[in-house]
């Protein structure tokens, strides 16, 4: 498989415009592994989830394969990012204690990437797959949300994201099950931080690219009167699909 890149085009607006991970969710992946010294963060994108693991390990490597996107990671101490498919690290073996894939597994070769998984990882280390699909605000805002996810963009998301609309259910996980608790993810955001997140799709930057305009200024109107007050502030939430286990 070669590495489809959706995001370098668009790094910096990702980065701003994404929600941050509950850190209770990290808190909790370190609790299931004996060790601390080493947590890899395959598909590290702009770095979320590698900062929220620095926590609670002494080091951590966040790679991908776009050097846009780590270009645009925040630093730390105890952070080395890469710029490096997941399917062919530059681990060592039998090296790292918690590997971590956020929003980011349905891009791998999946018989490559669980090989690279059972050669990196130490005795009694873990794997844990995350990711997040569609958002909740309130019904109104939500309609509006669907209009332009379904009706409009569509079209422009890849095959690929049918697999985080199933909750990684359609992707192999051959590892011991460890059961999760349910988290997930809130944001307290404005009307212009919702818009700046719809326009931080893939989808909608595809849509841009290929129609010459702005799908989510086709829904603006409509979602300023779902919204209320620009200004106002509303939780915006997300399931977070979890499968965490052990080789």
């Amino acid at each position: 498989m070669n590495f489809q890149d959706h995001f370098s085009g668009h790094a910096a607006v990702y980065r701003d415009a994404r929600p941050h991970y509950d850190p209770a969710l990290f808190a909790w992946l370190a609790a299931q592994v004996p060790r601390h010294e080493l947590a890899w963060d395959a598909g590290c994108g702009n770095g979320q989830a590698t900062l929220a693991l620095a926590a609670h390990f002494a080091r951590v490597v966040g790679s991908d394969p776009s050097a846009a996107q780590i270009a645009h990671a925040e630093p730390a101490a105890n952070v080395e990012y890469r710029v490096e498919p997941a399917e062919q690290s530059s681990l060592a073996t039998a090296s790292v204690d918690l590997v971590c894939v956020a929003q980011a597994l349905h891009w791998f070769d999946q018989q490559r990437f669980h090989a690279e998984v059972r050669r990196v990882l130490r005795p009694g280390g873990a794997v844990a797959a995350l990711a997040y699909a569609s958002c909740r605000v309130t019904p109104a805002v939500d309609r509006v949300t669907a209009h332009l996810y379904v009706d409009l963009t569509g079209p422009y998301w890849p095959p690929e994201r049918a697999h985080i609309e199933a909750g990684y259910a359609t992707l192999p996980f051959p590892y011991t099950p460890i059961p999760a608790p349910a988290f997930e993810m809130v944001a307290q955001w404005n009307l212009g931080q919702f818009l700046a997140y719809l326009r931080s799709w893939s989808a909608t930057q595809r849509y841009a690219q290929a129609r010459g305009e702005d799908p989510v200024a086709r829904v603006e109107a409509d979602m300023a009167a779902a919204w209320g007050e620009a200004a106002q502030v509303r939780a915006v939430r997300w399931q977070l699909t979890l499968r965490v286990g052990r080789v």
